[in-house]
């Protein structure tokens, strides 16, 4: 083993905090690794990292010279070792993380060894935030009605999380109704520097929520990871990974009136989205920075998954230093940030040279101007001035419906207009208006009403500005006399108990309240698909008449099938548009120019007659926050509400499965595990189960959302005595494995060519022809011993970071995943469980190879499997002939080979912990 402090770089700082050692960057430029100025800040933590873990044998004084010679013309693929500070969890990744942890217990002891190796050795921090839904809603009794529900729903859940607590060290619970886990990494769990062992380092973490890269904005490297991945940091590994390409994003200008945050961050999507920067780091800079708030840099940090990079990064400056303050954070640890990052070299300010990056792109705020994104996917921008017209695209183009006069019109149609319209109408009750009585009132619901307007997730309830402005929105629309539209479900879902403090600091909460967006609970609810039913007469509607409903909502994600079953449009905005949208009540509006309204008096109501300055949100945000609502609300967080106190754990170092329970089970990964792994071979006679299109989620192959009556999941529910009426979701039921395999691929919009004209989980068994649900198919191919594939096109598997949609393919006994292009984190998942992902060739695909489906699979691997190396497949087709084409073994890494031999990174990490 090498020198513990290599390169001499350690020494002291002295700060209000205490004296700390630290690794000195610089020590580096003094031993002729290069200049470290011109290294993007990002890449400067990671090298930060691996000089104070060089223990030569993890991390090896080559780590270090490899990351200090990064640079922009040299892209090649090196492997980098990355042990991040502090893992986060939320509940529905975290309590299958906690199953996974308790599983291998079992199989330590089964193996002969001592179970509590098997504990987390880094802070790993749970936040309960995915589990409260959207029941009951416009109420002031909703929070205590969904609050009550939640913990209804969820005993068993939080009760296998206490004795999680009690179980493991460096594992700590944050309670239901606190917040959303990325706005309380922000305001509270984030110290931007962090101390241990009498070091003092830069904060750095991964999620198991692909939206970790929120606390980017305060100069945090962190994104997310599979649950997978994050057990194994738990444990001590290291992340290993390509040293990334880094991908400068220059801001110049300010936001210009009527713009918001989200309104630039869905910019800035569609920007990189369109660049391609999927793998790759972003890291902001420019004299925009100076001027722009942390929140709305938290903003653009989130949605990284969303533009596809691994991170959305921003360097730590005086900003950071003033939101430390303004978020209650000691001086001590104030004074810690600021001396550590300047005596590294890491403080941004005004005269600080660019660094180096491997592409630059360049965004005029000035340029922004509001904006939604939609019906299916956040990088697709719309302008609100061409949002009307884009919408009756959509309805034609995107879901089949005729438009009033519009191209899709069918050949029947006269060639007048009127007449046209008219017979239009009179086959499509979404156009002519379907009827419904609901409340008391009476109305007609088309194409395009407005159903669910969701001021949710912490994208932008983190964010005051954007929640000042909707709130004040809101006052103005109540002074004018307008009132939201009674088919449209209303909600507020901050992230954090401070926003609901500062909105009744500001009395804002009242004409919020009287819009209908009453406080429904803390937590991510519409964002992940916890929306809740519709009311039953809208629902029935909709459904009886096949009308596309739309969501508007202030979250990250609208994938299909994600936000409600009813629901097949959804659109990205701002808070104050969301209340706009309440207000309009339908999509087919262009909100620049027709009146949202009118007044008491019959007087027409513009959307701009209502909007809110920036001075107006600026003087109410600074006379109704302060530090001390941070310091209280997060002071108390520990306990957690009444409920929460009520729920006792079971004890001990061995959770006592309970075979009864439909929540949580012990899962099969490492039941009769071998000591030694089995040599890689090939993989013969393969059928293909699945087949899908480009930009398949982790949504369509692992639901978080309702689990439906009559499919595998709500069979074995009810066959185990529970009523539909108590499925809850398949996000709150990843702890069983049961109920998750069945769930994998049964999104309700996934369309599997082997089974075309159906939606949902379908698929045909070859050679029988029978067409059945994706899982009774997978059983009877295990009974047959026949090993199976999955075919697909680009961006395989992108969306949250969901370990389940690896895990559940895994299950259903898929080998193999041949994909154009795989989302970062779910080719990692399935590397970590064991599934082969392989890459058509730049140009191939299924179709260039005219792959149906119907053929048997022949993979050539051997023992000696490589890197990125090329694999042969054979499909034989029913005729008999063959079709051999060559792909690329996207195992990136010779760590991620081990991965794959053993079967999965958690059976490597569990052999390793056995042996020693």
């Amino acid at each position: 083993m090498s020198n513990a402090n290599p390169f001499d770089a350690e020494t002291t700082l002295s700060t209000k905090a205490g004296d700390f050692k630290i690794y000195q960057l610089q020590k580096l430029v003094d031993a002729g690794l290069g200049d470290i100025s011109r290294l993007p800040y990002s890449i400067r933590v990671l090298l930060e990292s691996a000089l104070r873990n060089c223990d030569g044998f993890a991390i090896s004084e080559d780590d270090i010279k490899n990351i200090a010679s990064w640079s922009p013309k040299n892209t090649t693929a090196t492997e980098i070792p990355f042990k991040p500070g502090r893992v986060v969890l939320q509940d529905f990744t975290g309590v299958p993380a906690v199953v996974d942890l308790a599983a291998l217990r079992e199989a330590m002891v089964k193996m002969g060894g001592d179970p509590k190796k098997i504990n987390p050795l880094v802070q790993c921090d749970l936040v309960i935030d995915h589990s409260v839904q959207v029941d009951q809603f416009a109420t002031k009794l909703a929070l205590q009605f969904n609050v009550d529900k939640e913990f209804e729903r969820n005993n068993e859940r939080y009760q296998f999380l206490k004795w999680g607590q009690q179980a493991f060290q460096n594992f700590r619970v944050v309670p239901p109704a606190t917040g959303i886990v990325h706005q309380v990494n922000l305001e509270y769990l984030a110290g931007v520097v962090l101390t241990s062992d009498g070091k003092a380092y830069p904060d750095s973490l991964v999620g198991t929520d692909s939206h970790t890269t929120m606390i980017n904005g305060l100069g945090v490297v962190g994104w997310g990871v599979g649950g997978i991945e994050a057990e194994a940091v738990m444990l001590g590994q290291p992340i290993y990974m390509l040293l990334p390409e880094v991908v400068g994003f220059k801001l110049v200008g300010k936001l210009p009136e009527g713009a918001t945050a989200t309104d630039l961050v869905l910019t800035v999507t569609q920007m990189l989205r369109s660049h391609g920067v999927v793998g790759k780091f972003v890291e902001f800079y420019g004299p925009g920075l100076a001027g722009m708030s942390l929140p709305d840099r938290a903003t653009l940090a989130n949605m990284a998954p969303e533009y596809g990079a691994t991170m959305g990064f921003f360097p730590v400056d005086d900003e950071t230093l003033r939101y430390l303050e303004r978020t209650g954070r000691s001086a001590e640890q104030i004074d810690l940030v600021e001396k550590y990052f300047k005596a590294q070299g890491m403080f941004l300010t005004p005269e600080s040279p660019d660094p180096e990056f491997t592409a630059t792109l360049e965004l005029d705020m000035g340029t922004v101007e509001p904006s939604l994104a939609g019906p299916k996917r956040p990088q697709d921008r719309i302008v609100l001035t061409g949002m009307k017209s884009q919408w009756e695209q959509d309805l034609s183009a995107t879901f089949g419906k005729s438009t009033k006069g519009g191209e899709s019109t069918p050949e029947s149609m006269t060639s007048e207009g009127g007449a046209a319209v008219a017979t239009a109408v009179a086959e499509d009750p979404g156009l002519a208006g379907v009827p419904v009585e609901f409340d008391g009132k009476s109305f007609e619901l088309k194409h395009g009403s407005v159903v669910i307007a969701a001021i949710t997730s912490c994208t932008n309830t983190s964010n005051p500005s954007v929640m000042i402005g909707a709130g004040l929105l809101a006052r103005n629309a109540i002074a004018k006399g307008l009132s939201s539209q009674p088919w449209v479900k209303t909600s507020l879902a901050p992230g954090s108990r401070v926003v609901t403090d500062y909105l009744a600091n500001s009395g804002l909460n009242v004409p919020l309240d009287a819009l209908g967006f009453n406080l429904v609970g803390y937590g991510c609810t519409t964002c992940i698909g916890n929306s809740g039913p519709l009311p039953e007469p809208i629902s029935n509607a909709i459904q009886e008449n096949d009308l596309v409903a739309c969501s508007v909502l202030s979250g990250n994600r609208n994938f299909e099938g994600r936000v409600n079953p009813d629901v097949k449009a959804n659109y990205l905005a701002s808070p104050p548009l969301v209340v706009a949208y309440a207000l309009a009540g339908t999509t087919d509006i262009d909100l620049t120019t027709e009146p949202i309204g009118q007044d008491s008096d019959g007087n027409d109501v513009f959307l701009k007659d209502i909007w809110p300055t920036q001075k107006e949100i600026a003087d109410t945000i600074a006379s109704a926050m302060s530090p001390e609502m941070f310091v209280k609300q997060y002071s108390e967080s520990a306990a957690g509400p009444p409920e929460w106190q009520a729920i006792s754990g079971a004890e001990g170092d061995l959770y006592a499965w309970d075979q009864q329970s439909t929540y949580v089970q012990e899962p099969p990964f490492f039941q009769d595990m071998d000591t030694e792994p089995a040599p890689i071979k090939s993989i013969s006679g393969a059928r293909c189960l699945v087949s899908v299109g480009d930009s398949t989620t982790t949504d369509h192959i692992s639901p978080a959302g309702n689990i439906k009556a009559d499919s595998p999941a709500g069979k074995y529910l009810q066959d185990n005595g529970i009523a539909a009426a108590d499925f809850n979701s398949y996000g709150s039921r990843r702890g069983n494995d049961r109920v998750m395999t069945r769930g994998t691929f049964a999104n309700i919009r996934l369309r599997n060519l082997l089974a075309p004209g159906t939606e949902g989980g379908m698929t045909t068994h070859i050679p029988s022809g029978e067409q059945m649900s994706i899982f009774d198919a997978s059983l009877k191919y295990q009974e047959e011993g026949t090993p199976l594939v999955a075919l697909a096109g680009k961006e395989y598997g992108t969306g949250s970071s969901r370990d389940w949609a690896a895990k559940g393919t895994q299950q259903l006994g898929i080998r193999v995943v041949i994909a154009e292009s795989f989302e970062r984190i779910h080719r990692s998942n399935l590397i970590g469980m064991g599934v082969l992902p392989l890459q058509f060739r730049e140009g191939e695909s299924r179709e260039a190879f005219d792959l149906d489906g119907s053929e048997i699979f022949d993979v050539v691997l051997d023992d000696n499997l490589k890197p990125l190396q090329a694999v042969e497949v054979t499909a034989r087709k029913a005729n008999g002939d063959e079709v051999h084409f060559i792909t690329t073994c996207r195992i990136d890494t010779p760590v991620e080979v081990e991965y794959y031999r053993n079967g999965g990174i958690l059976h490597k990490v569990l052999r390793d912990l056995a042996k020693s």
